[in-house]
């Protein structure tokens, strides 16, 4: 049976309706199924096209310029934090429960004005999409730029991922790589006649305490880089000298430079040892100059900081589109049993985004 939601209700109540649909990655049919059929209902002015666990939705109004709202709809697993709950009262009032910021207020957010919003000044598209919470090859976006790429297109992206209710301008780009050591194996009561690996690892996480990250000003918004191992794996008995070691590193990089720029940069730090590069994903530059982006900063209220983490707004600027965030949410609560998210903040973010997109400006 599928949940009803009223994409007319207060976007506090929506947010709520939405958590209390479990969605937890590769499991969305259920709230798929619910905001297409919503989708459908409450708002014949959109097509609406599904596309595997995907809901995606646009004017086709011939405006002059499009803007892109991206949401996902999946959350991380359920950690005793359904159903949602309210704590608190006025400004103080806060809605609990497993993706409340991380990003069903988001959705609701762009759900309310998809079917409430008939006359934007700008053509919009809304997508709804599965499988972000999980390795990046699973993330919808990807099936849809596969299939629909024109789906992607638009002048400015606003991904709604929790940002405080704020702009967070572009993301950081990430990469992580593996450092090696070698040795030679020997028994440890003759540690003499070997030689070990993981001692030799010394090295390189001397030069991980002594590094200083960039602290770069893109834009008049200050990043903040940085490189940090995050695992270390060595040993093979414990009666045996180790002879192999593997410090795998995380640095994450200001989008003024590549992803092959960022990894000749770490290839630098790590000189004389073997690097393997395991992961990576290019950043995305501010792009506040463009005229769209320019009015959502007016429009929000607030100064726009630099986001220093990756989000999806990197694929969308990889196609050529400024890209944002902006959602209610902190996203230092994300994925935590303790998520929450300040109603003020889900009903600024509807109302700065309103205002942005509205004829009237």
């Amino acid at each position: 049976m599928t949940a009803e939601l009223n994409l007319t209700a207060d976007p506090v109540e929506l947010t709520a309706a939405l958590v209390d649909i479990p969605s937890v990655s590769g499991d969305e049919k259920l709230i798929a199924d619910a905001v297409e059929h919503a989708l459908r209902e409450q708002a014949p002015h959109l097509e609406v096209v599904r596309n595997g666990e995907a809901v995606l939705a646009r004017t086709n109004l011939g405006r002059g310029s499009r803007v892109v709202l991206a949401g996902h709809l999946d959350t991380v697993p359920v950690n005793d934090n359904l159903p949602s709950h309210r704590s608190g009262s006025g400004d103080d009032e806060l809605l609990h429960g497993c993706g409340t910021a991380d990003m069903k207020s988001g959705d609701a957010v762009m759900l309310g004005i998809a079917a409430g919003l008939t006359d934007p000044r700008h053509d919009l598209t809304f997508l709804f999409y599965d499988c972000e919470e999980v390795e990046a090859e699973r993330n919808g976006l990807n099936r849809i730029e596969r299939e629909l790429p024109e789906w992607l297109d638009g002048d400015l992206a606003v991904v709604c991922e929790p940002s405080n209710a704020a702009i967070e301008a572009g993301c950081q780009g990430t990469l992580r790589v593996e450092v090696r050591t070698k040795g030679a194996r020997a028994h440890t009561a003759r540690a003499w006649m070997g030689e070990n690996a993981i001692h030799a690892a010394q090295p390189v996480l001397q030069r991980l305490v002594d590094y200083t990250p960039r602290q770069p000003m893109i834009d008049g918004l200050q990043y903040h880089e940085g490189l940090q191992a995050v695992r270390i794996a060595g040993g093979v008995a414990g009666n045996v000298v180790p002879d192999s070691c593997v410090v795998t590193v995380n640095h994450r990089f200001a989008p003024d430079r590549s992803l092959a720029e960022a990894e000749a940069h770490v290839r630098e730090v790590f000189d004389g040892f073997d690097v393997t590069l395991t992961d990576g994903a290019q950043g995305a530059l501010p792009g506040l100059t463009a005229p769209a982006a320019a009015e959502l900063v007016a429009a929000s209220g607030q100064p726009p900081v630099a986001k220093l983490g990756w989000t999806d707004v990197a694929r969308f600027a990889a196609r050529g589109l400024p890209a944002v965030n902006f959602g209610p949410g902190a996203p230092t609560l994300a994925h935590t049993q303790q998520e929450h998210v300040p109603v003020t903040q889900i009903r600024h973010c509807a109302q700065a985004l309103r205002r942005f997109l509205s004829p009237e400006g």
